[in-house]
């Protein structure tokens, strides 16, 4: 249990937030956070329209934080009553040996750094030297973009040319909002990239291509200055098959390999007490077991395989004449153990203990 004392941190002029990573619940927040958020919840500052990450789930940041990589998140919070962008930078830190926690510490950008015109309309590639080789030969996709200019593409490599179909004179009256699925949501995240220094870690979109496609991407982006131009450089990586492949092992991890129903991690998952403040527990439940234990005499007559082929499609009429929400518990008994959810209903299994 955490019990620090953060009221000293209301001291300070910028945003705090400290998160329970894996319960993904705010424990606290200064002042300066409180005055951002309003009426809004940590949650929603992670997914409102302007909020862009690397990773949803907050305990897939623990790895890289605990060898001190930075990463930063752009959060949407509340100024004048308008949403906005704000970028954050991410500290773990140990307050007890059970519990770390996740330090939300807000990058607010000095008035000095606002964007102003700059020359790139009379940007030429062949003059630049050095970066002009390093832009052409390098195999990732990149684009040189200017802020200042509503997000126009000033260039663009033959690598992010074939990405995204484009030949070189369309690539470079498009700007960033037309390939971002974002819209004219990403120009507030934009403009908190281009105040970071030394550019961020990797944020991810959803990038649409000539033929209409969409790609899962995540960029690399910062500013650079050339002959005096204000630019930012952002490199892109493809990593739509990155994205699939972890819905699959998702799906995997959570549904029994047989039936295909819900299983056994992903039922105590949602069950467990600190998602159960998320279930409206004032409600009823209904729940149904179900003993197949029978199918050991067809296994010792006919075999395992037999009993797969009638112990894989038995969950389907259960699942379409009573429930939206069934699980499968799987034990050494082989017998199956349905849980169903009226349509209305919110489940409370918390004192629940099944065993199978």
């Amino acid at each position: 249990m955490i019990t620090h004392n953060f009221n000293t941190l209301d001291l300070l002029t910028s945003p705090v937030w400290i998160v329970s990573p894996f319960e993904e619940q705010l424990i606290y927040a200064n002042s300066a956070a409180r005055l951002l958020m309003q009426d809004l919840t940590f949650s929603q500052l992670r997914t409102g329209p302007y909020s862009v990450s690397s990773q949803k789930e907050l305990p897939k940041y623990l790895s890289d934080l605990q060898n001190q990589h930075d990463i930063i998140e752009i959060l949407t919070v509340q100024r004048k009553e308008e949403e906005t962008a704000l970028s954050c930078r991410l500290v773990l830190r140990e307050l007890t040996e059970t519990e770390p926690v996740i330090i939300f510490e807000g990058i607010e950008a000095p008035a000095t750094l606002g964007l102003k015109a700059s020359r790139s309309a009379n940007y030429q590639r062949k003059k630049q030297g050095f970066y002009a080789r390093f832009f052409l030969t390098n195999s990732a996709p990149m684009l040189l973009i200017d802020p200042s200019r509503d997000g126009q593409i000033v260039d663009a490599n033959l690598a992010a040319l074939n990405f995204y179909g484009y030949n070189h004179e369309t690539m470079c009256q498009k700007h960033t909002w037309e390939i971002n699925m974002l819209g004219r949501r990403v120009m507030p995240i934009m403009h908190e990239i281009s105040h970071l220094p030394g550019g961020h870690k990797p944020l991810n979109f959803v990038h649409k291509l000539a033929d209409g496609s969409t790609r899962h991407v995540q960029t690399y982006a910062g500013p650079i200055e050339i002959y005096g131009d204000k630019l930012m450089l952002c490199i892109v990586h493809d990593i739509t098959e990155q994205k699939r492949l972890e819905e699959q092992l998702e799906h995997a991890a959570h549904h029994d390999a047989m039936t295909g129903l819900l299983n056994r991690r992903q039922f105590y998952h949602i069950t467990e007490p600190g998602q159960m403040q998320h279930l409206a527990i004032a409600q009823d439940y209904s729940l149904l077991l179900i003993d197949t234990d029978r199918f050991k005499h067809i296994n010792d007559l006919m075999g395992i395989l037999k009993v797969m082929r009638c112990y894989a499609p038995s969950p389907a009429p259960l699942k379409v004449a009573l429930a939206k929400a069934i699980w499968c518990f799987v034990g050494e008994a082989k017998s199956l153990s349905y849980c169903y959810q009226e349509p209305h209903w919110i489940p409370r299994f918390r004192w629940l203990k099944l065993s199978v």
